[in-house]
Parts: structure tokens; sequence; C-alpha cells
């Protein structure tokens, strides 16, 4: 897959097949158009291409933090996570559009002639039902059918009742998510959700109990962290080992707890040194919320008891 952050520097297609959207999560809903879209590239043998925009448009064009009902800003992906899965399913081509707020200030009409026409050469618009686009959303399925003679572009949209079969939302798996639910998330995105973070130095608490933790520091500072409590993770290093393990997040209430939240894992049969390296975990399942114990051989012996419901989770045994 060819990436190019700059539509001035993306290459002239012709005919190509597009789709356009901000995908985040490339959840099942998202995968079913960009089945469609490799579907009808390989049909009329046009590249397809995937235009997608970062920052996320919410971010852009959020109120103010102060606004009483404040959009969510979290993210179920990266950039780079985003990038990774779009990839995976055979695209060709992804075009990562700059948001900005000039760009917001696009109409639909020009939103089409310069970027689907004039910067891609679109010969094929597949889009998701109800997909809107240009300023205050103005754009839509039926006026690019409407005007699809004078485009000279096919438009397809794939119909309501095979999104609403899937029944699958970007906000659907974050509130998921927010309330710790990983195995509903894991079944709408179609793959364990990820989160990747540097491992950082910390209180090194759990050393000297026997059950040393890697602190990890998120990347994307607005990526969207589960509820508090305990999971069973995979991890892969830096070298792209896996292992099997669990991991906290929270304030650590039994050892004094922390004015910030922190997430930490523990590599079940792991021994090395993971210092200022990336570490990715995938959530597989909730083991327990995060509580406070009578003393540290409580903790300890709930640790114990964690690593094994872990290992059930993760490898069966």
């Amino acid at each position: 897959m060819q990436v190019v952050r700059d539509p001035a520097q993306f290459p002239f297609l012709g005919q190509a097949v597009v789709t356009s959207g901000t995908f985040d999560g490339v959840h099942l809903g998202h995968q079913k158009i960009l089945h469609r879209l490799l579907e009808v590239a390989r049909q009329s043998g046009g590249p397809s291409v995937v235009i997608t925009y970062w920052p996320h448009p919410r971010l852009v064009l959020a109120p103010p933090l102060s606004h009483p009902q404040p959009l969510d800003l979290h993210l179920l992906n990266t950039l780079d996570e985003r990038i990774e899965k779009l990839r995976e399913y055979g695209v060709d081509y992804l075009l990562i559009v700059p948001f900005t707020r000039e760009f917001a200030e696009l109409t639909s009409e020009e939103f089409i002639q310069q970027i689907l026409l004039q910067t891609v050469g679109t010969k094929k618009l597949v889009i998701g039902y109800d997909h809107r686009f240009g300023k205050n959303r103005e754009g839509s399925f039926e006026y690019l059918s409407q005007n699809a003679d004078r485009y000279g572009m096919e438009v397809e949209e794939i119909p309501r009742e095979d999104v609403d079969a899937v029944g699958v939302s970007s906000t659907r798996i974050r509130k998921a998510l927010q309330a710790g639910d990983v195995q509903t998330a894991h079944r709408h995105l179609g793959y364990y959700y990820p989160f990747t973070g540097i491992v950082v130095r910390g209180k090194q608490l759990g050393r000297t109990i026997g059950w040393p933790t890697a602190n990890i520091e998120p990347q994307e500072p607005l990526k969207l962290v589960p509820a508090r409590g305990v999971y069973a993770v995979m991890a892969t290093t830096a070298a792209g080992t896996h292992h099997p393990a669990m991991l906290n997040i929270g304030v650590r209430p039994t050892v004094g707890g922390d004015v910030t939240q922190t997430v930490e894992a523990h590599l079940l049969d792991f021994d090395g040194d993971l210092y200022d390296q990336p570490l990715t975990v995938d959530f597989v399942a909730r083991l327990r919320e995060e509580q406070k114990f009578e003393g540290m051989e409580a903790l300890k012996a709930q640790l114990a008891l964690d690593a094994q419901a872990a290992r059930q989770h993760l490898i069966g045994g």
C-alpha cells in the first residue's frame, strides 16, 4: 500500500475506485465498505484508494472543553494503527488529508472537484450509508448521484440494511471500552483492541513483591484507555515476541495510590529489560475491577489468582 500524506503529492490515477472516511477503529462496519471497495476495484481493474483524515475532524471542530456537552475526543486508533489495518486489507493507495479548519470550509462541490476528481482521478466512489462530506456535512449520496454524469463518476452506497445488519459503530465500541467490556469491543472490531506505549520507569513497587510490571506511557495521548481494572492481555515487544500478560489500569490504591492513572503490564514467564522500548498490549478479557486490599500479602495472593485467570483466557491453562 502506498501511503501519501499530502494531496499535492498524490499520483493522479484516472480510473481509481475510492472510498472516504475517518475509519476510526477500522471496525466491522468499515471492513464491509473495504471489502466492497476491493471487489469493485478487481472488477473494474482500477486501483483502490482510501481517503482518510488526520487529525480526526472532531479534534479540529470540537467545541471548547467548557462547553456544557463537550464531544468525546477519545480515539480508537492511532494514525499508525489505522494505516496498518488498512494495509492488511490490501488497499493500493491511502491518501491522508491533513484536516484543518481551512479544509473543513471546503464545500461539497469543492471537495469533489479538488480531491476526488483533480487529485485522485476517481472513476467510482463507494461510500457507507448516510455518509456526509463538505462544509457543514452538506454533501450526500443523493447529491453525488444527481451529478454523477457531470462528474463522469459512478457512485455506490452500501445499503442501509447492510450497515444495520452489522450493528457496529465507533461510538458503541468506545462505550464498551469505557465500561471495560473489551470482549464486546473485540466482537465489533473483529480484532483485539490494541494499546501501544513506551515502557518508562515507575516506582518499581511490583518488583519488590515479586510481580515486576512494565509501566506503559501511551504514544498517542488521545488514544482511549479502557476502564480501570485488571485485564488479560497479549503483549508484543519491540523485538516482535508475544507474551501472555496481565495488566492493571488504575491508581494502585493498596500501595498508597497515585494521583494520575497508570497502565502497567506484568508479562508472564518473561525476564528481560523493556525500558524505553515500545510495547503493545491487545485486550482479551477483563478479570476484575481495581480494588484496595488490606495489605501486601492479600495483594500478592490476588495477583497470583489474576495470573492464573489470565493464563486460562490466553493460553488455556
